[in-house]
């Protein structure tokens, strides 16, 4: 007890010079001035010492110098909250510690006492919905959110995550494949898709001020973008916005995307890099401003980044909204270049574990390429959201440039299909030949070189394509790949032929 209270006295005076020292940069991001609840206040008092660099990274964020009822008072183009109102508890402090991993405790099974607070370990949307209503709500219905069911949910999802990272033994010259572990998939694919977080009960971790008993939670850490949260809730804010800055800036820049969006399957960000607007980036991202709101092209930044063209709001220099922010990261895209064998309109529901094909399949086209059509938009949706991208484009390019850019895309994506069309005609020939077996699509070696051809070199081609990165639709993973790929398929269905 005695080096609990020497501590926490220790702790008291020291804590002094930090608020004062927080307060001097009040003006620099929200209000003017700002004060703190005194929950808020003990947690810093503690943690400013025992995890310093989370207590620094909130110290420089918005939140830290932001009163909510002052950020909902800005004028509609510049608030970056969406709540029409917040509680009276919440209106007049700054955003700190107790704010956030307070809320909803009814609701949280990872709600523990600490200290004579009730504190939630995860912050989930649920609880950033207090103050950013429309972005949770976006979010709550876009494919990222549910990711892991897409997986979980969709047996054939399933069966290749599965097949993929199974642990593998020989016997008798043959590979077996028994499921993965947890371990396995939290690694890989949950890795970006998300884990399910659950309660295994209650621990007692050691401590300067004691044993501490805090929640034991499976599947953690975890920021993947569907984590399914103790809350019930879905999807990780902190993907995108890493915690404890939330920051707008790190959303805005591509390096965020790069976590997930990578070659050989999603290769966006290494397209992107290679690209035109990727080399302007590179070149002059120091002088750019990312944590303006709205953004302004041409004078904020003169090339676009991923969230320029997927979610932020991007105005002209007059103010006329060019694109408004959506958190549903498909809802401007027409079509979706990223699937399961061939490209195809996009899902109307981020739930795509619930399209079935004409085959019963749950995939959004048959393996002869008919569309799901009613789980996908339809042309006038299509023709809607490519002229609101074009839109986007025309900020900096002429009319002509653009259409001239689209009508290419298009056509690759055509042509990228028929090459898939080809290799999935090989594959059949082989189960028709019992070659392979056909109960399981993905586990043996001609089976793995037609994954190869639509999940890795299809997908390269329609990412270079659409982002202007051509080395990508031509030799990295490219069309030299999907040709001599297709080769070594026909060789091994047809070895007499050529």
């Amino acid at each position: 007890m005695k080096k609990i209270t020497i501590c926490f006295f220790f702790i008291s005076i020291t804590s002094l010079f930090f608020f004062h020292s927080l307060s001097a940069t009040n003006g620099e991001k929200g209000s003017t001035s700002v004060s703190f609840s005194k929950e808020t206040e003990a947690c810093i008092e503690c943690h400013r010492i025992y995890s310093p660099g989370i207590v620094a990274d909130w110290q420089k964020s918005r939140h830290a110098t932001t009163v909510p009822k002052d950020a909902i008072s800005k004028p509609a183009l510049q608030r970056r909250i969406s709540a029409e109102a917040v509680s009276q508890g919440l209106a007049g402090v700054a955003v700190g510690c107790y704010e956030c991993h307070s809320l909803n405790s009814e609701a949280h099974k990872d709600n523990f006492d600490h200290f004579d607070l009730k504190i939630n370990v995860i912050v989930s949307p649920n609880d950033c919905k207090i103050c950013h209503v429309r972005e949770v709500e976006e979010y709550g219905r876009s494919k990222k959110a549910h990711a892991l069911s897409n997986l979980d949910k969709n047996p054939v999802c399933s069966l290749l995550v599965d097949s993929i990272t199974g642990m593998k033994t020989v016997k008798g010259g043959r590979i077996t494949t028994s499921g993965p572990s947890e371990n396995t998939k939290n690694e890989t694919c949950y890795a970006c898709h998300g884990t399910e977080v659950k309660l295994k009960g209650m621990k007692k971790i050691a401590t300067d001020l004691g044993d501490i008993e805090v929640p034991d939670l499976t599947n953690l850490p975890n920021h993947g973008v569907g984590r399914v949260n103790p809350d019930g809730s879905r999807g990780a804010c902190s993907a995108c916005h890493a915690r404890h800055s939330f920051s707008i800036e790190v959303a805005r820049k591509p390096y965020t995307c790069s976590q997930c969006h990578l070659e050989p399957d999603i290769p966006a960000y290494n397209v992107y890099m290679e690209s035109k607007h990727g080399n302007i980036f590179s070149s002059q991202y120091q002088q750019w401003k990312f944590d303006t709101v709205p953004w302004v092209v041409g004078k904020d930044f003169n090339a676009p980044t991923c969230a320029a063209c997927h979610n932020s709001l991007v105005v002209n220099e007059n103010g006329d909204v060019i694109q408004n922010r959506n958190h549903d990261f498909g809802s401007r895209l027409w079509v979706r270049i990223f699937g399961l064998i061939y490209s195809h309109p996009q899902p109307k529901d981020g739930r795509t574990y619930l399209i079935k094909n004409k085959d019963g399949l749950p995939l959004p086209t048959t393996f002869g390429g008919d569309l799901a059509s009613d789980y996908l938009i339809d042309k006038v949706e299509q023709e809607k959201r490519l002229a609101a991208m074009e839109k986007t484009c025309r900020a900096c390019h002429s009319r002509s440039w653009t259409e001239g850019h689209f009508t290419k895309f298009n056509l690759t994506i055509a042509e990228t299909d028929k090459m898939i069309a080809t290799s999935t005609i090989i594959l059949a020939d082989a189960w028709k030949k019992g070659l392979v077996n056909k109960k399981n699509p993905f586990d043996e070696k001609i089976e793995h070189l037609w994954i190869k051809e639509w999940l890795f070199y299809g997908n390269s081609v329609r990412y270079g394509s659409a982002m202007s990165g051509p080395d990508y639709t031509a030799f990295k993973n490219g069309w030299w790949d999907l040709t001599t790929n297709l080769e070594k398929m026909r060789s091994i269905v047809y070895p007499s032929k050529k």
